[in-house]
């Protein structure tokens, strides 16, 4: 079934449970992120509540992440995955609890906000362990000659994932209202605890390493990640860019105000960026950009900061989608590239403690970009916060090149 070389990595049974299990578990939380945007937005027409959204999730996730590493490095990284998913439902579950219509007229219009931080930060607690656990259990499941295939096949699961779960949350929600949607959300995160329980005992990290105190440990993944200059500019590109030019955040305030297209256009909208990256990771396992890496994460961030350009300033729908499609198509270039520094120039015994440090660079640019996005537009208004956002991404980028010429010449493969 998948003789072609661009499945080679599909070939390993556990790694097709471990794509499956994270696709349920992404489409999930994808599902809940964008149906509990819009019914919040709604309530308040206010975008920095938006960005609380975010902050509410990153603190906690980036005040664990390094211990999650460094557990995720010395214990088995299934039981890890397991555990982390089994309290995200115990989270979801409180949600869908406080939006059941007695609930709700209970706890009024303050207290579904201050429930839906509380259960956020809830699951960035969770994604502290989860993340690194399931990062560094993706090596161990294919051989080393099949990283690039297996990087570029988990960026398009998760594209695939981020195209069906906001496609699938406009119309559930339209559908059946918050309370509806948070029941599928529920029952896909118990069919992802399923498909990782499947996954084999994993044993914890090769031996090597330091074998010291706590904080010994978190030290040495933060140093060599720190002396690693390709992977400190990569994370550290893919950081600024996202914080600078995300949009994600803000697309309910655009599809409600500014192109005025409902919840249903803010599943396209939210989607159309994954589909234009699933698109392209598609190609990349069979044309890994890994060959002149460091060349094209340049143009890959380039192309996303003119992306964020054209998106900020279209007041039209198509456009928009357009705009969007690109950035997910230049995003994912950089991912699969990234990827693949990841796994394959750390050493086993630090994997779960470098991916938690990467882990920390990505929700930084994800979450509390999500919170600037939200701010910003309350401060600037949304087109112009969009707009700079673009600009400071390209001058990123400028930056990083002319600090990191020679690393055109690293071979990654």
């Amino acid at each position: 079934m998948f003789e072609s070389p661009a499945f080679a990595a599909l070939r390993h049974r556990e790694y097709r449970s471990l794509l499956a299990a994270s696709f349920l578990f992404v489409i999930a939380l994808q599902v809940q992120e964008v149906a509990l945007a819009y019914e919040l937005y709604t309530l308040t027409h206010r975008p920095v509540v938006l960005g609380l959204i975010g902050l509410a999730e990153a603190l906690p996730f980036i005040a664990l992440a390094l211990f999650g590493g460094h557990i995720a490095d010395r214990g088995d990284r299934r039981v890890i995955a397991l555990a982390s998913v089994s309290f995200v439902v115990l989270g979801s579950g409180l949600l869908l609890w406080a939006t059941l219509p007695a609930q709700r007229a209970w706890l009024g219009q303050d207290g579904l906000l201050y429930v839906s931080y509380g259960v956020i930060a809830a699951l960035g607690l969770a994604r502290g362990f989860f993340s690194p656990a399931v990062t560094s259990m993706r090596p161990m499941l294919v051989p080393r000659e099949l990283y690039p295939n297996a990087a570029a096949w988990s960026s398009a699961n998760w594209q695939a994932a981020a195209i069906l779960g906001p496609v699938t949350a406009g119309f559930l929600y339209a559908a059946t209202g918050l309370t509806g949607t948070l029941i599928v959300v529920v029952v896909a995160l118990l069919g992802a605890m399923l498909l990782f329980s499947t996954i084999r005992r994993l044993p914890p990290r090769a031996r090597g390493g330091n074998d010291g105190t706590l904080w010994d440990s978190l030290r040495e993944g933060i140093e060599y990640v720190w002396r690693t200059r390709i992977i400190l500019y990569s994370i550290s590109l893919d950081m600024f860019s996202v914080l600078f030019g995300g949009v994600v955040a803000i697309l309910p305030v655009y599809a409600a105000d500014v192109l005025k297209v409902g919840p249903q256009g803010l599943g396209v909208l939210r989607a159309a960026s994954s589909f234009g990256a699933m698109l392209t990771v598609l190609v990349c396992t069979r044309h890994p950009p890994t060959h002149h890496a460091w060349r094209n994460l340049l143009i890959a961030v380039t192309g996303f900061g003119v992306g964020t350009l054209v998106f900020g300033v279209s007041n039209v729908f198509w456009l928009s989608v357009v705009a969007l499609f690109a950035i997910g198509a230049f995003d994912s270039i950089s991912v699969v590239v990234r990827n693949t520094i990841m796994q394959s120039m750390v050493p086993d015994h630090l994997r779960g403690r470098v991916l938690s440090v990467n882990s920390i660079f990505v929700t930084t640019s994800n979450e509390l970009g999500a919170f600037e996005s939200g701010t910003a537009a309350q401060l600037l208004g949304t087109v112009p916060s969009v707009v700079a956002g673009g600009v400071l991404t390209l001058l990123t980028v400028f930056y990083v090149w002319r600090r990191s010429r020679d690393l055109f010449d690293v071979r990654v493969t």
